[in-house]
């Protein structure tokens, strides 16, 4: 198999690289208006913003340094319950137990976030979700944990299970509070890829991130997100802190049907935090333009086929090909589609095969998966014959000219 790529071939990137012309020059065109995009500078050693809907990075600094999550972790955590709840291995009527375990480190006598559930009570899973997202309940946490695999460090397992599937590439949990741990690491990137497949993947149960207070065992406790208090269109996701690696947020807003999502981590103070969170996102908002170059399900590119009935299939993404770009910013945009191919029929239609990316110099501004768009069944004996004839001759040429290109 070999990695094809294509940047010019066929009407639709024919049309993509146009529509990257026009928004370059219409860029140019403000920036003569003296409406360019600003630099942006923030107080946090780690931080990333991401548009959701693209993939987009509008700015990172550090993105992909380690660091311990402090609470932050805990969003993985929600996560294993959210999925277990899709697969029907966890109910609104599921109880989760309060374990001397649980209470004691957990709770109000483990000097961090609490839900303060009582010792041996019992819990049931949409008031445990409550304490975990709203009230960073540390107690709920590992009640949480021990309800699902029997230990925290079982549930670990599944933690970083699901992070390989969702494909955080450099992040490594080992307990489903957060609280230090030698190993325990993630980074910006991962954090925000995360949130976005959380947002995404469990829209009804992400709404619990928005919601203001929680009131449990008497106690009326504020959601810690200082974001949800401003008029920005915040609606979740969590806060952490721990000595080791200061005050982190992750946090989301959308307005105009925009959706950033951004974390930053390292900040000296909680005020530090709120303010530089709500600078970058209001930054996002203000310094960058959309530009939709494709409806969902448009073709994009073609893939070559081997053994099919047809020679081509069509690529399509599931979601507009929209481009964030800087306003005023007149940098040359550079599309490129990329399969592993040719692909062997029969082919499935809406199968994942490839990438389509667009860069501004080093910067990947959109990074989306390309699917086939419809099912190409296996061709006749006559087919498969040529096309094995032809791929057999491509093969004797290029090593031909690979054994030229050597000797030269």
């Amino acid at each position: 198999m070999r990695v094809r790529a294509t940047t010019g071939a066929g009407r639709a990137l024919a049309r993509l690289a146009a529509g990257l012309a026009l928004a370059t020059a219409l860029a140019a065109g403000l920036g003569a208006t003296g409406a360019r995009a600003q630099a942006f500078q923030t107080l946090a050693p780690h931080a990333i913003l991401i548009d959701a809907d693209t993939g987009a990075v509008l700015f990172e600094k550090a993105a992909d340094e380690p660091f311990s999550p402090a609470s932050m972790a805990k969003l993985m955590t929600v996560e294993v319950l959210f999925d277990e709840m899709r697969k029907g291995k966890l109910t609104p009527d599921t109880e989760f137990t309060i374990s001397e375990n649980a209470w004691r480190r957990g709770g109000a006598g483990g000097g961090g976030s609490s839900m303060f559930a009582q010792l041996n009570s019992k819990v049931k899973l949409p008031d445990l979700l409550r304490g975990i997202v709203v009230q960073s309940g540390n107690d709920a946490a590992i009640a949480a944990a021990e309800g699902v695999a029997g230990t925290e460090d079982n549930f670990s397992q599944i933690m970083n299970r699901h992070a390989k599937e969702i494909g955080l590439e450099r992040s490594t949990f080992r307990n489903a509070t957060g609280y230090s741990a030698p190993d325990q690491k993630v980074t910006a990137r991962d954090l925000a890829k995360l949130s976005i497949h959380l947002i995404e993947t469990y829209p009804e149960q992400y709404k619990l991130f928005a919601e203001r207070e929680f009131t449990w065992n008497k106690i009326r406790q504020q959601n810690r997100n200082p974001l949800l208090a401003l008029d920005i269109g915040a609606d979740g996701l969590k806060t952490g802190y721990l000595e080791e690696s200061g005050y982190g947020l992750t946090g989301s807003a959308v307005q105009n049907g925009q959706r950033l999502v951004l974390v930053v981590s390292g900040l000296k103070t909680a005020r530090d935090r709120a303010a530089e969170s709500r600078k970058l996102l209001e930054w996002g908002f203000r310094a960058f333009e959309a530009r939709q170059v494709f409806a969902a399900g448009e073709t994009v590119a073609e893939a070559e086929t081997y053994g099919a009935e047809k020679g081509r299939v069509p690529l399509v993404t599931k979601k507009p090909v929209r481009l964030m770009l800087p306003r005023g910013n007149s940098d040359r945009l550079v599309a490129r589609a990329t399969y592993q191919g040719p692909l062997t029929a029969p082919v499935e239609e809406g199968r994942e095969v490839g990438r389509l990316k667009v860069t501004r110099g080093e910067q990947v501004v959109l990074d989306m998966p390309l699917y086939t768009a419809e099912a190409v069944p296996a061709g006749t004996m006559t087919q498969r014959a040529l096309d094995a004839a032809l791929e057999v001759g491509t093969g004797w040429f290029r090593q031909a000219l690979s054994r030229i290109t050597s000797k030269s």
